[in-house]
């Protein structure tokens, strides 16, 4: 699972997105990988929280996601490049 909001507000000057992925670890573990960060600069944050399960990780990432919308990010169609 994956998503991508963005929050666009040029009168705040605020162009940043939120990236959030579901992935197993080599050693079987589930994991939510969350980035950050301004939409065109250099850099940015990441974090990985490890989960029990998949289930536990996708409903992490929608509870997260529906945080962030009531933020003002909104979802965008975004290609996964691997």
């Amino acid at each position: 699972m994956f998503v991508r909001l963005e929050k666009i507000n040029p009168e705040k000057r605020q162009r940043r997105f939120y990236v959030m992925n579901v992935a197993q670890t080599l050693f079987g573990e589930w994991c939510l990988i969350r980035e950050w960060g301004r939409i065109g600069a250099a850099g940015g944050q990441r974090m990985v929280d490890y989960t029990a399960s998949k289930e536990d990780a996708e409903a992490a990432l929608r509870k997260l996601s529906d945080q962030k919308c009531h933020r003002g990010y909104c979802r965008r169609e975004a290609q996964r490049v691997f």
